[in-house]
């Protein structure tokens, strides 16, 4: 008999493969004057861009082939290095911008935090995945939550938007484990009041948030103002592919974190709107309809040891609140 012949999901893949070709079309639109400026060469940030994104086809087509129990031995492992690599990041890190963000190896260099996501939700699912049964007790949810905050805490230290988003993981993968939605209450509360102080501790967190809410009262609100007015400047259909004018100079670091904003500027709100809409495609066919499919194959196996009733019980509960939420959350790592 023949071995059953992998099938992949076409609309994902076209989407997928759209918003990369499209994004290293925008990235040249974006960063060619940058790159020119500073190194001489127009195509420095697109070369390095194909050459990540080499690799990551690469990888991304291996992983397809894997088993995805292989990955459970590997759950504490990643998790562990994930926490040493922060801690590096402390003590021989890169500074740039201001921030110490980035660890280098010869000719490459990385950012820990990136890997601390991808091992965060391994290390959570195995986790969840043994503890089952005491899903529904708050002490459980409380021990899980607690694993996760040595390294939101190491990243949040020089990565504030990052640790949030981990720290969102671990909600997220507790709250749809969990039977009862009470006490997600209490700990909602504790998680603000975790994040007070958090922000509290240094004063210049809190000054990145009225930055955010009044950019046009402090100086540092520049890059802000600059990425508004790209925005604006763009109206429906934008000035026209490479036909930005925020992108000489007046957005800093355009090509990185104020890239939307020159999409805005010369694509328009039409041309925001469809790469938004790819993105929406890939949450749901990848997170809402392939989630629901596996999820019977997951559930019952050695790695995930739910019992038949726990499992009817969690496709009840995936409902629409689930997917607002995970909806919300996926927006607000856009944002962010």
């Amino acid at each position: 008999m023949q071995p059953k012949k992998k099938k992949y999901d076409i609309t994902l893949l076209a989407a997928l493969l759209f918003l990369v070709v499209f994004g290293l079309i925008i990235l040249y639109s974006t960063s060619a004057y940058n790159g020119e400026v500073k190194f001489n060469d127009a195509f420095y940030y697109l070369k390095k861009q194909l050459f990540a994104t080499c690799l990551g086809a690469a990888g991304m087509f291996f992983v397809a082939e894997m088993d995805y129990r292989v990955w459970k031995h590997a759950a504490f492992l990643g998790y562990f290095t994930a926490i040493l690599l922060a801690v590096a990041v402390l003590f021989v890190g890169e500074e740039y911008n201001g921030s110490k963000r980035w660890l280098s190896l010869g000719p490459f260099s990385f950012q820990p935090s990136e890997f601390a996501k991808v091992a965060v939700i391994l290390f959570l699912a195995c986790i969840v995945s043994e503890r089952a049964k005491e899903m529904g007790k708050f002490r459980s949810l409380f021990r899980v939550m607690v694993l996760i905050l040595p390294i939101v805490g190491l990243v949040g230290s020089n990565n504030l938007s990052t640790a949030i988003i981990i720290l969102g993981i671990g909600v997220v993968v507790v709250f749809v484990a969990s039977p009862k939605y009470g006490q997600f209450i209490f700990m909602g509360a504790l998680g603000g009041g975790f994040m007070t102080i958090f922000l509290a501790l240094e004063s210049y967190r809190l000054e990145r948030l009225e930055i955010w809410r009044n950019p046009e009262k402090f100086e540092k609100g520049y890059q802000t103002l600059q990425g508004l007015y790209a925005i604006g400047s763009g109206g429906l259909f934008g000035r026209g592919l490479g036909e930005s004018v925020q992108k000489l100079g007046f957005v800093p670091e355009a090509q990185n974190d104020m890239i939307f904003s020159i999409i805005c500027e010369e694509l328009g709100l039409f041309g925001a709107g469809f790469v938004l809409i790819l993105f929406l495609i890939l949450l749901f066919k990848n997170i809402l309809y392939h989630s629901l499919q596996i999820l019977s194959y997951l559930l019952p196996s050695s790695f995930f040891k739910y019992h038949e009733i726990y499992l009817h019980f969690c496709f009840i509960r995936f409902s629409w609140f689930h997917i607002f939420l995970l909806f919300y959350s996926f927006t607000s790592i856009l944002a962010i």
